[in-house]
């Protein structure tokens, strides 16, 4: 095969992989619009007690990628393998680790959710305001977390999917709680056919049904197809794993978990930086921050698939094809990016105006929108680079590269704008997304330095 045809070949199973995550991910991310369209109908302060709730469920949901992803790097490497019983392990482990983490984050939550959201109310702004949006996250964090371990178990299961290239299962389970979620929502926020009208707390109980129903979904599919996927023969049956996989497994998911729990905690500290300077900020950036996901759902698809291949191909020993097949599989998922900021930059003006809130909160989330599709290039760059660092497993490497440089650049500089400046927010937050800039770059080198091929499933 020539190299030209071989290319096309690789981008051709890389669309396979990214494209039904980008209709996944496309149609979540349009459902969550709509979502905080209607909860944005009930008023401000709902509208930002739930954006504060979801920002502490965001530490979650990372913490569980960081887990899936840690021991998905020997799922992906074990296909390239063709090694059966080792994707079987990486799938017991993932249902045990991700279901204890889920407990864990459960109960955390459930004591603290009070203290964690105040913080983000210390802002300038009416007392009155504050209060009651605190009432509204707790009330909305306490129903949602019922369905914290439904996620858990469900990334174990579409995680692992994922890994192995196969990703339109995944994606028919999600669109199908998506729907369930659009239905509720619409049924229980504002009452229709008799039901109560609960504002956000009915937004948190349709979530929480759809939760469940996506985990059935791919339950009941991945065991009725053993012949689709072999690993799901006699995975619980014998639930156990050699214990020196399960070291492996435990000594790169903890690393990852650790870097994308690192991660999280430091864009949730930015935000909250944002929102000291600012109370009016909060919902400015969570009208942003849907469109953002909306727009980015075809760069962030790109970036994994490529740590899907990437993982492939490392498994297969295809060490010197890795560099080469990187490069070009990153500036695919670059060209995303840039397309899609360009729509972002056009709808600016005119997408806060859906929003049942005030005219300045509406010409602030324009502002945050502009700003954000400028650098979506730059993180599009970023996001392949993360995951193709990941692919060969080096941890350490990972860290540095994604929570070390948000913790030790990112936030210092958020933290000193928001306490020791008196710029105003649209500024602050230009200067600190600015960085991106600079993390691309960082991102270039330590691709090219090719220390991050290796194959950890010989």
């Amino acid at each position: 095969m020539t190299a030209k045809n071989s290319d096309r070949s690789y981008i051709k199973k890389l669309l396979m992989i990214a494209i039904p995550m980008m209709v996944q991910n496309g149609i979540s991310n349009f459902v969550n619009l709509l979502d905080n369209l209607m909860i944005g109908q009930v008023g401000t302060n709902a509208l930002s007690g739930v954006a504060i709730a979801n920002q502490l469920i965001f530490v979650f949901y990372l913490v569980i990628f960081g887990a899936t992803a840690g021991v998905g790097i020997f799922t992906a490497q074990y296909k390239g393998k063709d090694d059966t019983d080792g994707i079987r392990y990486t799938f017991r482990f993932k249902i045990v680790f991700n279901a204890l983490i889920a407990i864990i984050c459960t109960l955390v939550l459930a004591f603290l959710s009070p203290v964690l959201i105040n913080l983000f109310l210390l802002g300038e702004g009416d007392p009155a305001d504050a209060a009651e949006t605190l009432v509204i996250g707790v009330d909305y964090m306490h129903i949602i977390l019922i369905s914290l371990v439904p996620i858990g178990i469900t990334q174990a299961y579409s995680g692992t999917l994922r890994d192995l290239g196969s990703t339109k299962v995944p994606m028919f389970s999600s669109i199908c709680a998506i729907f369930v979620n659009l239905v509720g929502n619409f049924l229980l926020i504002y009452g229709h056919f008799g039901l109560p009208a609960l504002g956000a707390v009915g937004a948190a109980i349709a979530t929480v049904i759809s939760r469940f129903v996506e985990l059935g979904i791919l339950v009941i599919y991945t065991g009725k197809h053993p012949d689709l996927f072999p690993f799901i023969k006699g995975a619980f049956s014998r639930f156990s794993i050699p214990g020196k996989l399960v070291l492996r497994f435990i000594l790169k998911a903890l690393p990852l978990m650790a870097n994308e729990t690192l991660w999280s905690l430091g864009m949730t500290f930015i935000n909250q930086c944002y929102s000291y300077r600012s109370l009016d900020s909060v919902a400015a950036l969570n009208i942003e921050s849907t469109l953002w996901n909306l727009m980015g759902v075809a760069f962030i698809a790109m970036g994994e698939a490529v740590g899907i291949m990437m993982g492939h191909i490392l498994g297969a020993g295809k060490l010197d094809e890795a560099r080469e097949k990187a490069n070009k599989m990153r500036w695919v998922t670059v060209l995303c990016g840039i397309a899609f900021a360009l729509i972002m930059a056009a709808i600016a003006p005119f997408f806060p105006l859906l929003y049942n809130t005030s005219e300045y909160i509406r010409s602030l989330a324009t502002g945050f929108i502009l700003i954000s599709a400028a650098t979506m290039p730059f993180c599009a760059y970023s996001h392949a680079s993360y995951f193709i660092i990941r692919s060969g497993g080096n941890a350490l490497l990972t860290m540095i590269f994604d929570s070390v440089y948000t913790w030790v650049v990112t936030v210092t500089l958020a933290f000193y704008l928001s306490r020791y400046t008196a710029i105003n927010i649209t500024l602050m937050i230009a200067i600190v997304r600015g960085l991106e800039v600079f993390k691309a770059l960082i991102a270039f080198f330590f691709v090219r330095s090719g220390i991050w091929i290796r194959n950890i499933v010989k």
